[in-house]
This record gives structure tokens, sequence and C-alpha cells, in this order.
């Protein structure tokens, strides 16, 4: 059966169709459109050595593309393209013909703004070896990044482009898809190539693989009116590297809300809030199971663990008045957790612990200052100390590994900041950050002291709040304040992405949560 060729003109329209074309005679660079099927074009993208072709078939793509890969700050492969605007979903089953030269070898589904070897893309890539990874480079001739799929050797991939972001579904052998998790906001204005794409991840050769079932489909997406708290959303749990290309890895995708990720002191475990209780999973992914709270079931996202890793400190909000107050208990579970820090008319959520053990830091609220600032208090008894005067929101405290130094976030200059003051007695407040165009959350220090990452709302956000589902970043500094913050990613997210101490022991990495509205 041969498919006729869709018009550009309804290429345009909210359509879904399979590819066609004739049999039996390969396509290369400059190609006519009747040969193509979906598509207009066929090229080299880059510099390969050896040229690509593409063949179609009833409705299935023989793509064959050689070049050094499709990554780094510039790209060689084989490229079958079409140009689209705004919103799409393309997907293909996607099955490697030969056993290939290289395991990292690449073929996928792409978006790209242009043509050129460094243009910025998203795409969703099947490896030689099984991996499933979400590429993408947002600035043209910039570095390329990723998100590493759970789930390995998909036999179907969709790439989704929403408005500025894009995400990714995987599908394994029983061909159903389903989300990935993880998404990156990329400005791709105008109109962009999407298409078909092989790299052989090797120059000396080229490598062949079949793209069957090819779709092209402009989602409907239901309007969410309030997308704050009532909305709806998947969460997906993430690590990202620090010490190497900066990318990230799925470790688990929930069809719900999940928040604030700790890192166990040996490195093994991921402890999270859900649905008002505490979790743990392995930090390479699998069945999370619930840490036993006893008659504390609404805990919120304010957790983390002690220094040596043997205790739990908890925010709960069980009691009738709903007012949140801290709890330590064993790592493992306790059915009587130890209340250490609430009052009778004001919240309380913990946030960091002395390196030596002994005290707890907290951000409260108490009726004689009708505000709220940041408090100390020793576990073996004593009156909390409030270490926080200014008036303004002061949250995140956060202790330096020396413990000489609390990190927090204030909105005392009239735009939330981080800033650090002795540990002490709040003495010496200073100002760390100061890029007016951004609120600032969540300071967290890496192991060695060195490093701080911390949130960023844009101006949407009011002065004193940081809520959910909003466009945020993730940025790093030198604790010193030696040089600006730099971004790490841009993500779908702010309340429950990084709300407390989420470095891994090594400070090789970060734990965070992604979020997507159910639509």
């Amino acid at each position: 059966m041969k498919t006729a060729i869709l018009a550009a003109a309804s290429l345009a329209l909210a359509l879904s169709a399979c590819a066609g074309g004739s049999a039996g005679e390969a396509v290369s660079a400059g190609a006519e459109a009747s040969r193509l099927g979906l598509f207009d074009r066929a090229a080299d993208i880059g510099a390969p050595s050896l040229t690509g072709s593409t063949r179609v078939d009833d409705g299935r793509y023989t793509v064959t593309g050689g070049g050094a890969n499709i990554w780094g700050h510039a790209d060689a492969f084989h490229f079958v393209s079409t140009q689209r605007s705004g919103d799409l979903h393309l997907a293909a089953d996607v099955t490697w013909i030969g056993t290939g030269k290289d395991p990292h070898r690449k073929a996928g589904v792409m978006i790209r703004q242009n043509l050129t070897a460094g243009s910025p893309y998203a795409d969703v890539v099947v490896h030689g070896d099984g991996l499933v990874s979400l590429q993408y480079r947002d600035v043209q001739d910039g570095p390329t990044h990723e998100i590493r799929s759970n789930v390995s050797a998909a036999r179907r991939v969709r790439l989704e482009r929403e408005g500025d972001y894009v995400f990714f579904s995987v599908a394994r052998d029983d061909g159903v898809l389903r989300h990935a998790g993880g998404s990156y906001r990329i400005a791709m204005p105008g109109p962009y190539h999407a298409g078909l794409a092989v790299s052989a991840h090797d120059d000396r050769v080229t490598e062949t693989a079949l793209f069957s079932n090819v779709t092209l489909t402009v989602p409907t997406l239901a309007h969410v009116p309030d997308t704050g708290y009532p909305a709806a959303v998947e969460s997906t749990l993430e690590i990202m590297d620090l010490a190497g290309a900066e990318s990230r890895r799925v470790v688990r995708h929930f069809a719900s809300k999940i928040e604030a990720p700790n890192w166990s002191r040996d490195g093994r475990w991921l402890i999270f809030n859900e649905k008002g209780l505490i979790r743990r999973i392995a930090a390479t992914g699998g069945e999370p199971e619930t840490v036993n709270t006893g008659a504390l079931r609404k805990n919120n996202n304010d957790h983390g663990l002690s220094p040596d890793g043997r205790m739990l400190a908890i925010s709960d909000q069980s009691q009738p008045d709903d007012h949140s107050r801290i709890y330590v208990l064993p790592v493992e579970g306790s059915d009587s957790p130890r209340l250490v820090a609430g009052h009778p008319s004001a919240p309380s959520y913990w946030h960091g612990w002395s390196p030596d053990g002994r005290t707890i830091a907290y951000t409260a609220s108490r009726p004689e200052t009708n505000d709220f600032d940041i408090y100390a208090r020793d576990l073996d008894g004593g009156p909390e100390r409030r270490l926080t005067v200014a008036k303004g929101l002061d949250d995140g405290p956060e202790y330096s590994p020396d413990g000489r130094t609390i990190y927090f976030n204030s909105a005392r200059s009239g735009a939330m900041q981080i800033w650090r003051m002795r540990a002490a007695d709040g003495a010496e407040p200073e100002q760390v950050t100061k890029d007016p165009a951004r609120r600032d959350w969540f300071p967290h220090l890496s192991p060695d002291g060195k490093w701080i990452v911390f949130i960023s709302f844009g101006l949407d956000v009011a002065l004193g709040d940081h809520p959910p589902n909003r466009d945020v970043e993730l940025r790093i500094m030198p604790a010193d304040g030696s040089a600006p913050p730099r971004t790490l990613t841009r993500l779908f997210g702010g309340q429950g992405t990084i709300n407390v101490p989420s470095f891994a022991p090594d400070g090789k990495a970060i734990a965070f949560v992604s979020y997507r509205l159910v639509r």
C-alpha cells in the first residue's frame, strides 16, 4: 500500500497519521517529498564521513546514518524531517537492524530548531545498549544534557512538546506508552523540524534503524484553571549528576504527588513524603516502602536525617489544630516518634540538623512576632532560641558542614534571596544571592561545604510564597559567594521539588522532584 503525501497545509492540522511511501528505493539528502511519506526532507546534519539514507516502505522508515554522535556542542547524524509549529507528540516504534558497532549508537524521534550541527533540539533516543533518554540542547552551539529513563530497551518512544516543555513516554514489550517522567523547559520559537534521527556514534561506519507506526499528533490539552495546590500532578523522583555532564536520571515516576527527597548517609536510599506518609526507595529505583511513623500520618515535606543517619526528623500535622510540629524517630521507623518542637497555636517546620547531631534548626511562626523566623533547639532539652529578628519571612535554615554557619532564605531585603548567619546566635547576617529578578529558596550545602544548590522562582511568584507547579530553576554557586549562581536545569516544579537537604553523601549528585500537570 502506498500512502498519499500530506500537504504542508494539512500538516498544520491536529492530525495523527502513519507514514507511507514506495518500496525498494533508498533516498538520501535532497530527496523528493513524494518518497518520504510524512516527511519532506532527508539530509545529513553536521558532517558525517559516510552519507546516510532513508527508505520508506509501507509505512516503515529504514534510516541509515553515520556521524560521530548526537551530543556535545555539535551533532552528526542522518535526519528525515518536516517542519511543524506549536505542540506536537512524535512517536515511533524503534528497532535496530544488525548487532551494531558502538553501544552508544542512537536512533529516535527529534524536534530541532534548525538544521545546523549545533542547533537547539530535543529528542528521545534508543541507544544500541538499550538506554533510553530525553536529550536536549537549549542554546545554539551549547552543551547537550539528558534525562535517562529507568526503562531499558523500549519498544516504542514518544517525544511530547507541550508549550515550552518537552516530556517523553516509553513503551515496553506490551507497546503501551507510559510517561517516563522528567521534563525540560526549552523555547523553540516559530517553525521547527520534526522527524527521525540516526547516528552511528562512530564516524567510520553507518548504522541502520527501522521506524514503524510513526505518528505526528497535535495533543488536546485540557485547561487547568488553577495550577496551584488543587491541581492534580504526576511526579518524577530524579537524581542529577554534578560531577560530569550534569545529566538527570529518573529513579521512579509516580502517578500522584510526592515531595522533598533526602539521601540516606550510605547513599543507598532516598526518603520522601507521599500522601502524608514517609516513604523510602532505593536510589537505583524499584518499589517504595513506608517508614512507620505511628499515628503521625500527615507528614509534610520538611523532614531529614541526622548526621549519623540513625535518626529522622519529621514535620507532621496530625493534631486536630493542623499545626505542623517536629518529631524525631529512628530512621527504621517507630510507633512513638518524640515531639521536639511545636507550639499550641502556631506551626513549626524542620529544615536543618547541626553536624554534631545535638541541635535542630527550623522555621516557625510565633504569636508574639506574627512572622516566620528561624529557631534552634537542643534535642536534649531547653527552650527554643530565636535566631532571626529582621522583618520579613525567613525560611529554609541549613547548617554548614563545620556547624559555624546557617544558610537560609529571607525576604528582608525586599527580594527573596539566600543569606547566611552565625549558627550560635544568628549574628552577622550576610546576603549571598543578589539577583532581584529571581526569588531564591532552600539553600542546600554540599558535604564538603564548597557549594550551595537552591531553587529559584520567577517574579510571577509572590515575595513570601513558594507555590507548586511553576517554571523554576535549580541553581548552584560557590558557598563563599566567589562566583554568581549558574543554572543546572529548568523544570516544572516548586513546592516539593527540593525543600530539604538533598545532596548525595559524596557530593556528586542531588535528588529532586519534577512535576507534570494531569490534563
